[in-house]
């Protein structure tokens, strides 16, 4: 356009808010991701436990169904905090797996084609770039964990009663903290290792190996020491004893091992679970690594010796 035609206006719709200004990303991506058959159908899949649950919770209240099916109510999972735990760490190690597939391809993908540029030179802080790619695994794996999860706690506190769900509200709390704390670990690792590995498939294998090779190593050490403590260092042993802490479920003592000889006891070893704070002080110390580890990756420019 020529200068001197001066036919140059100003934006005169309406803009924008910036707190919402991340939301431009995952709303592309997300639709990006579905367009694959194979995420698709995995992610229909994830909501068969919660249909599972769903059933059970209804059987329970339904006493003509279980003389048709001649089913002992006795014979069924007792619905309290111990049902809702299983359904979290089920739905969990689900979302790790949807986590895999959409992650790590989020940042990678704008490093190798150097967009991060044509991003950040938009009214778009590095803050709000990372926020709208976490936002992508948020909002995916919040759809099958926590979001059904309350869905089953108002079913079970509709068919039980005011009186449970008044006993009972602590268990919403541990649904939703637990399956919240777990999707932002798995977000920032995911976003974190995509932004230091540019290949697809090395970034979802440096994803498995963060989760199972601390797992092998802290079994190891727990082993030769006769300890706990080496859980510390595994990801999985971590979150399990959080969500055990949130649902009531957290037994410190884990194991005994003793040595008997001519009928005698001559030693004793108790072997214990590391605190529950010390579990999450480590899941904060995680998180806060992967931050760092963003903040060195995501610029606008980069400097290659």
């Amino acid at each position: 356009m020529a200068v001197l035609e001066r036919s140059y206006k100003r934006f005169e719709g309406v803009l924008t808010p910036e707190w919402s200004r991340f939301l431009i990303i995952p709303r592309h991506a997300v639709r990006d991701v579905f367009r694959s058959k194979l995420f698709t159908a995995f992610f229909a899949l994830s909501f068969i436990w919660p249909l599972v649950c769903a059933i059970l919770i209804y059987l329970h209240h339904n006493i003509e169904a279980l003389g048709i099916m001649r089913i002992d109510i006795r014979n069924l999972l007792p619905i309290d905090a111990a049902f809702f735990q299983n359904y979290v760490i089920t739905q969990g190690t689900i979302g790790f797996f949807l986590a895999m597939l959409v992650g790590p391809q989020q940042v990678s993908r704008d490093l190798t084609n150097n967009a991060l540029p044509l991003f950040l030179c938009r009214p778009f802080t590095r803050s709000e770039y990372v926020v709208g790619k976490m936002s992508i695994v948020i909002i995916l794996l919040s759809t099958v964990t926590w979001v059904p999860g309350l869905i089953l706690f108002l079913l079970q506190s509709y068919l039980e009663g005011w009186i449970w769900f008044a006993d009972n509200i602590w268990i919403a709390s541990a649904i939703f903290i637990g399956s919240l704390v777990w999707i932002l670990l798995l977000a920032l690792m995911s976003q974190a290792i995509s932004a230091w590995f540019k290949w697809l498939v090395a970034a979802r294998a440096a994803l498995l190996a963060a989760f199972f090779i601390p797992t092998a190593f802290a079994a190891v050490v727990n082993e030769i020491f006769q300890t706990r403590w080496a859980h510390i260092f595994d990801l999985r042993a971590l979150i399990g004893n959080v969500w055990a802490g949130l649902f009531g479920t957290f037994v410190s003592q884990t194991a005994e091992q003793e040595q008997v000889r001519n009928g005698r006891l001559i030693r004793q070893v108790v072997m214990s679970e590391p605190p529950l704070w010390a579990s999450w002080f480590m899941l904060f110390l995680i998180c806060a690594l992967c931050l760092w580890l963003l903040s060195r990756k995501v610029r606008a420019y980069e400097i290659v010796k």
